[in-house]
C-alpha cells in the first residue's frame, strides 16, 4: 500500500479545462510500426534510443515481427483510421485536415509538422492513439512533439492542444461492450458457457511507472486527493490501473443483463527490459494457467489498446492462445475499436469538445461514463514522469 504524496501541489479543478478555440487541422499522433523486413532493427533502434540496447539483443527481440514478413499491422491501421476520421469530419462540415504523424517510425512527427506548417496551419488539435493515462500513453507523445517542434525549429510557430484521454468516453466504450458482448455469445454458440470468464487485456508497465501516472494531487474533479493514504485512496497501479479497472467494470456491468455473475480479471501483457524489475501483474498467461479447474471459456478483451497491432495480434492470438489450448480451454480474442464508427465518431466528439467554428460558438458538451472522468485537458508538470522531466506540448501546467 502506498501513501498518497504529501507535498504535490493542489490544483484547482478551473485549470484543468481549457477554454474551446479555434483549430486549423488536426494531428493523428501514432506509434509507428515497421513496414518490411529491412525496417526491423532500425524500428527497434528507434523505440530503443538512448538504453544502450545492442544490436544483438534487438535482433533477440524481433521475431514478433520477423513471423509477420517485418510488417506491423500499425501503419496500415492508423492510415484506415485517419480516412475514417476524414470522413467523419466530412460528414460534420467541420473543415478540418488530418495529418498523420509517428513516434517511432515515417511518417515522423517532424514530417508531420513540417507539412502542416507548409500548408499554412498554425494551430493544431492532437489525437493521441491510446485511450488511458501512463507515461508512455500521454506524456511521452507530449515530449516527442516538444522535441520535433524544436528539431524542425518550429517552436513559437505552430501551437500543438492534445485532446483528453478517454477512456471512458462512450465512443471508446460502447464498442468494448458490444465486442464482450459478442465474444460471450461466441461461446455460447460453441457449448463452452457453462462457467465462461473474461480477461481484460492491457500493456504491462513497470510498477514505478504505473504508481506516478495520471494527476497525483488532485481526483478529475479538483477534490484534492486524501493525504493518509489507505486504500480508500489508492491500491497500487495509479491511475493507469485504476482506469482500466473502471472501463472493464463498466463493460461487464454493462453485459449483465445478458450473461449476469461472470467473473472477469484485469491482465497484463508484452512486458520488455530488465527481468528484476517489477512490472505490472498478472501477467496474461499466468493468468490463464490460474483459472479454476471448471472455466469453461475464455473472452479476452484488448482493453488498454485502440488496434490489432502487433502486441495483440501475437501475445494474444499467438501465445495467449497457446495457453488457452494447452489448458484446453476455448478462447474468443475479441477486436479493438479500431475504426468502429462509434469509436471513429467519438474522436471527432472529442475534437468538437475543443474545436469552435468561431468565437462565440458552444463546444460540445463533455462526457464520461465512470466517476473518473471526464478527464483533464491540462495535465500537472510531475504528471506521468519518466525518467526525467521533459519539455512537453499540448496543455501543461
Amino acid at each position: 500500500m502506498t501513501a498518497a504524496p504529501e507535498a504535490l501541489p493542489r490544483l484547482a479543478a478551473a485549470s484543468r479545462t481549457v477554454a474551446p478555440a479555434t483549430y486549423d487541422c488536426i494531428l493523428l499522433a501514432g506509434f509507428g510500426g515497421p513496414e518490411g523486413q529491412d525496417d526491423v532493427i532500425p524500428y527497434l533502434r528507434n523505440v530503443t534510443a538512448g538504453r544502450g540496447v545492442p544490436d544483438e539483443r534487438l535482433e533477440e527481440v524481433s521475431h514478433h515481427y520477423r513471423h509477420f514478413g517485418g510488417v506491423s499491422p500499425i501503419n496500415q491501421q492508423n492510415r484506415e483510421l485517419k480516412a475514417a476520421l476524414e470522413a467523419e469530419i466530412s460528414s460534420r462540415d467541420l473543415g478540418l485536415p488530418v495529418y498523420w504523424g509517428n513516434r517511432f517510425w515515417e511518417p515522423y512527427f517532424d514530417d508531420a509538422l513540417k507539412e502542416l506548417h507548409a500548408d499554412g496551419h498554425r494551430r493544431v488539435l492532437v489525437l493521441v492513439t491510446t485511450a488511458f493515462s501512463s507515461y508512455s500513453g500521454c506524456r511521452a507523445y507530449r515530449e516527442d512533439l516538444a522535441a520535433a517542434l524544436s528539431r524542425t525549429g518550429l517552436e513559437g510557430e505552430i501551437v500543438l492542444d492534445k485532446v483528453r484521454q478517454y477512456f471512458d468516453h462512450p465512443g471508446f466504450v460502447e464498442p468494448n461492450v458490444t465486442a464482450v458482448r459478442e465474444g460471450l455469445r461466441a461461446l455460447v454458440a460453441s457449448g463452452d458457457d457453462a462457467a465462461p470468464h473474461v480477461m481484460f487485456a492491457t500493456h504491462s508497465i513497470p510498477s514505478a511507472a504505473a504508481d506516478v501516472s495520471g494527476p497525483r494531487e488532485a481526483l478529475p474533479d479538483g477534490t484534492p486527493v486524501p493525504t493518509g493514504g489507505g486504500e480508500d485512496w489508492y491500491a497500487g497501479g495509479g491511475w493507469y490501473v485504476a482506469q482500466q479497472r473502471a472501463v472493464s467494470a463498466l463493460v461487464m456491468d454493462r453485459v449483465a443483463d445478458e450473461f449476469p455473475d461472470v467473473p472477469w480479471t484485469l491482465v497484463f501483457q508484452s512486458r520488455s527490459g530488465d527481468p528484476s524489475v517489477p512490472w505490472l501483474e498478472p501477467d496474461i498467461n499466468l493468468a490463464i494457467e490460474a483459472l479454476p479447474a471448471d472455466t469453461s471459456g475464455l473472452v479476452i478483451s484488448p482493453i488498454g489498446f485502440v488496434s490489432d497491432h502487433m502486441e495483440v495480434a501475437w501475445d494474444l492470438d499467438n501465445e495467449a492462445l497457446e495457453t488457452c489450448e494447452e489448458r484446453g480451454l476455448t478462447m474468443v480474442r475479441v477486436p479493438t475499436v479500431g475504426v468502429d464508427p462509434a469509436f471513429v465518431s467519438g474522436l471527432i466528439d472529442l475534437v468538437e469538445e475543443r474545436h469552435v467554428a468561431a468565437a462565440g460558438d458552444a463546444p460540445r458538451e463533455r462526457v464520461a461514463l465512470t466517476e473518473l472522468g471526464p478527464w483533464q485537458d491540462v495535465c500537472p508538470t510531475d504528471c506521468c514522469l519518466g525518467r526525467a522531466a521533459k519539455p512537453t506540448v499540448a496543455s501543461c501546467d
